[in-house]
């Protein structure tokens, strides 16, 4: 049965009133992303190695935080409402440990948390009775492969928190990560292929110059070498940290810089003294961190373009309100060459702080945007430009878009992803008729080889898999739901060209094979379903325009205003990953795409006469 449109009206003013609601007292949004364990047990750690007294209050009430949260198996997951996993698991069993250190080695409560972690981890590792430290580090290891960017620091906490025994015997079970190579330019790196990316080089050093500090190597030149490249490699941190201390906005990785450093005696470096004014700065009122300070780009561009769905966002939005938009994100454009990854000016990161990267999802978000908002702009059509070419001198060999860098190796951040290539095809093509023609030019060499990327990519049945978005319940922790629902919606510009009609029938009958006969969708079918997997699902049906969609569409809709109370309540689910997927949930999704959604129905209902 069709949704009766007095409760779509219903809800769509509900949900557009609380979107609007959302924004701060500047006039954009900003959001809130779920608390993390994960953060606050690399956090607590890192203040405690530093000075556990100074720092008390603030461990305590972390340490409070995480036994408050433990997971009925007693394990811990990366947010609230995730399940437990060895990694996060493994690091708050380690902050634990530093209860000793703030005069609690005899709270019960710590205690009890502790043990009851410990007995997850060895259930999980198939120890019977203690923690084998050497096999514990090397499921942690395995984990992430190749990649010791995110295993090692996990190790080296644990270690330091004394769960692997003394720290010289415990730093012999961890890998020496090679520090010195960060006094190399990075273009060595490239001509090397090496995995080595420029977000991990303060973890790099920090834990690399850790190892070389509690267990050197026994060759007396590599000694030498190391001593000699102490001092630089630490300075080239000092160069990439931003000036609030916080490396990409995230305070595990400062955590475990400050960390490391500290527990080789550096507790007073400058590094470590900005980690410090970091966490304090953005720790939260109950004690705990979140995994990034914020995604304020990010939400702020999603809800401008959840609005212009059916160019509502010139009704929802004063001009005034509009001006302080585009204003606030021309702001935030980087116009100069990153400190972090080198990349050049042009681009968006997902925040207005000043550890933000420039990146491919919230640079075509802000493409959109702003050409909803104010394309007549002389200011903005040079601002599109410019980010226009950032995107098209990040297009790798295979055609397909990266995260932050051309691809010369196989890492998340290089590789092609099919739902940010379908951003940036929408990108550029809201600005196709605003651009220099040399620009358009480019653009128009461009389109093909992305769009043959998409169908490359496109699964045999139709699906494509997303990069920044998973979903725990579903195999591998894929989310083929959201990727395919992505990069439909991207595909909308360019629909009448042959290759993306075939795209786009295939990506929308993988979409109906997915819904669950509730009418909701999640990952996959058959896994719990979310409000932001639906109403994304939704929405790109809907924007096929295809009239074969409409029970589909229909039946989703009911669950979609019965789940949020017709735009009253939206519960969110931790979909996202961030850097090392660790999972997050953001409490504006379920609001934004909800809206979108909605906004989707309206004008399809008017296409299919409804």
């Amino acid at each position: 049965m069709p949704a009766p449109s007095p409760a779509i009206d219903a809800a769509l003013a509900a949900t557009r009133a609380r979107l609007l609601d959302e924004r701060d007292a500047a006039g954009h949004w900003v959001g809130r992303l779920s608390s993390s364990a994960l953060a606050t047990a690399v956090a607590c750690a890192a203040l405690a190695e530093i000075d556990p007294h100074r720092h008390r209050r603030l461990i305590h009430r972390g340490l409070d935080w995480l036994v408050a949260h433990q997971n009925a198996d007693g394990g811990y997951g990366d947010t609230v409402i995730s399940r437990s996993n060895i990694n996060t698991t493994s690091l708050c069993w380690g902050a634990l440990a530093v209860a000793r250190r703030i005069g609690q080695g005899d709270n019960p409560a710590y205690a009890h948390a502790a043990d009851r972690a410990a007995g997850w981890i060895a259930a999980h590792c198939g120890f019977t009775g203690t923690i084998e430290p050497r096999a514990l580090v090397r499921r942690i290891l395995a984990f992430y492969g190749r990649d010791r960017t995110f295993s090692t620091p996990i190790c080296s906490l644990i270690a330091i928190c004394g769960r692997l025994g003394a720290r010289h015997e415990a730093f012999a079970l961890i890998p020496q990560l090679p520090f010195e190579l960060a006094a190399l330019p990075q273009r060595i790196f490239r001509w090397l292929r090496l995995p080595v990316v420029s977000y991990a080089i303060p973890a790099l050093v920090a834990i690399g110059q850790s190892r070389h500090h509690h267990r050197p190597s026994p060759l007396p030149w590599m000694r030498a070498i190391r001593r000699r490249l102490r001092r630089p490699t630490l300075d080239l941190v000092r160069r990439m940290q931003p000036a609030n201390g916080g490396f990409i906005e995230a305070p595990p990785l400062p955590s475990f810089v400050a960390l490391n450093l500290a527990a080789t005696g550096l507790r007073d470096h400058p590094i470590v003294s900005a980690v410090v004014g970091f966490l304090q700065e953005v720790v939260r009122a109950d004690g705990a961190w979140p995994i990034c300070t914020d995604l304020a780009t990010w939400t702020t561009t999603l809800s401008v373009n959840a609005m212009a769905v059916g160019d509502h966002h010139a009704d929802l939005l004063t001009p005034a309100a509009r001006k302080h938009i585009v204003d606030w994100l021309l702001g935030q454009q980087h116009r100069q060459i990153h400190p972090f990854t080198g990349a050049a000016p042009g681009g968006w990161g997902w925040s207005d702080r000043p550890g933000a990267i420039a990146d491919a999802d919230d640079t075509p978000g802000a493409l959109l945007a702003l050409a909803h908002l104010a394309r007549d702009d002389q200011r903005v059509r040079s601002a599109a430009a410019q980010a226009c070419g950032w995107l098209l001198d990040l297009q790798n060999r295979d055609g397909g878009i990266p995260t932050f860098c051309r691809g010369w190796n196989k890492l998340p951040f290089d590789r092609s992803a099919a739902d940010l290539t379908a951003h940036t095809i929408a990108g550029w093509q809201a600005w196709s008729g605003a651009l220099p023609p040399q620009l358009l030019a480019r653009i128009d060499a461009a389109l093909p080889r992305a769009l043959g990327y998409l169908e490359t990519c496109q699964r045999g049945d139709g699906a494509w898999i997303p990069l920044w978005f998973g979903n725990q319940w579903a195999p591998d922790d894929r989310n083929p739901v959201y990727g395919t629902a992505r990069v439909l919606i991207g595909l909308e510009s360019c629909a009448a060209t042959p290759v993306a009609t075939g795209m786009i029938r295939r990506g929308a009958a993988y979409l109906r094979a997915q819904q669950n006969a509730d009418g909701s969708w999640g990952g996959v079918q058959g896994v719990d379903p979310s409000v932001e997997e639906t109403a994304l699902a939704i929405q790109a049906l809907c924007g096929t325009g295809a009239s074969a969609h409409a029970a589909a569409i229909d039946h989703g809709l009911v669950w979609l205003l019965k789940t949020t109370g017709e735009g009253r309540q939206f519960p969110p689910a931790p979909i996202g990953f961030y850097f090392e997927k660790l999972w997050y949930f953001e409490r504006l999704y379920p609001v934004i795409f909800t809206l979108a959604a909605l906004h989707a129905v309206e004008v399809y209902r008017r296409q299919v006469d409804l």
